[in-house]
C-alpha cells in the first residue's frame, strides 16, 4: 500500500550502511560510555571487559548481571544499525537470548537474578518486535539520532523527495572513492528530516490498514 514511498523509505536508509561499509554509529549514551572502566559483578565484585561475551553473564562467578543501559536494541540484537536487517537471522537471535535470559531458567537463582532475568526477558521482547516490523524498525532509528515522531503530527510531502532519491542513488552508483562516499553519507546524514516525513506518512497508512484488517474481520 505504501507503494513508492516505502520502497524510497528503504533506498534511504540502505545507502547509510552501503556508504562505508563496517562503520557503526553509536548512540549519545553509548558514545559517552566509551573509554570508562568496565562496570564490577554485583556478586563477585569481578571486572568484566565490555568486549566479551554477551555481557549477560559475570565471566568469574557466572551471576546474571543488570541489563546495560547504553545498549541499543541493534546491538542486543547482534544487527548493524540499518534499516535492512536479516529478519531469519534476527529471530535466531531472538530464541537464543530467550534461551539465555528467560525467567523460567532463574527460578531456582537469587531474588537479584530473577528480577535481572525478568528485565533482559523484556528488553529482548521490546528490541525484536521493534526490529521485525520496518515501521516500528524506521521509527527506532529516527530516535536513535535525535529524531522523534509524535502522535499527531503531520508533515506536507515534499515533491523533490523521489527525484533527490535518484540523484542520491545516481551518485552512489557512480562513486568511485572513499571522498565520494563520505559526500553521500553527509547528504544521508543531514536527510533524516525527510526520513521523518515519509515515516510520518507510513505510520498513517499503517493505522488505516490495521482499520481495514479489524473492518474484515466478522462480527
Amino acid at each position: 500500500m505504501w507503494g513508492g514511498r516505502a520502497r524510497a523509505l528503504l533506498q534511504v536508509w540502505g545507502l547509510w550502511p552501503a556508504g562505508v561499509p563496517g562503520r557503526r554509529l553509536l548512540s549519545g549514551d553509548a558514545a559517552s560510555q566509551t573509554g570508562r572502566s568496565s562496570p564490577r559483578c554485583w556478586n563477585c565484585g569481578g571486572s568484566e571487559s565490555p568486549e566479551r561475551g554477551d555481557r549477560f553473564f559475570c565471566p568469574h562467578c557466572r551471576a546474571l548481571q543488570p541489563p546495560d543501559p547504553t545498549r541499543d536494541h541493534f546491538s542486543l540484537m547482534d544487527c548493524n544499525r540499518s534499516f535492512r536487517v536479516d529478519t531469519t537471522k534476527l529471530q535466531h537471535r531472538y530464541q537464543q537470548l530467550q534461551r539465555l535470559v528467560h525467567p523460567d531458567f532463574f527460578s531456582q537463582r537469587s531474588q537479584n537474578e530473577k528480577d535481572f532475568s525478568e528485565k533482559h526477558s523484556t528488553l529482548v521482547n521490546d528490541a525484536y518486535k521493534t526490529l521485525l516490523a520496518p515501521l516500528s524498525r524506521g521509527l527506532y532509528l529516527l530516535k536513535l539520532h535525535g529524531v522523534e515522531i509524535h502522535e499527531g503530527t503531520d508533515y506536507e510531502m515534499d515533491r523533490q523527495f523521489l527525484m533527490e532519491i535518484m540523484e542520491i542513488n545516481e551518485k552512489l552508483t557512480e562513486a568511485q572513492s572513499e571522498a565520494a562516499m563520505k559526500e553521500i553519507e553527509s547528504i544521508v546524514r543531514d536527510d533524516f528530516e525527510k526520513a521523518k516525513e515519509i515515516l510520518t506518512k507510513m505510520r498513517y497508512f499503517s493505522n488505516v490498514e490495521e482499520k481495514i484488517k479489524l473492518k474484515k474481520i466478522p462480527l
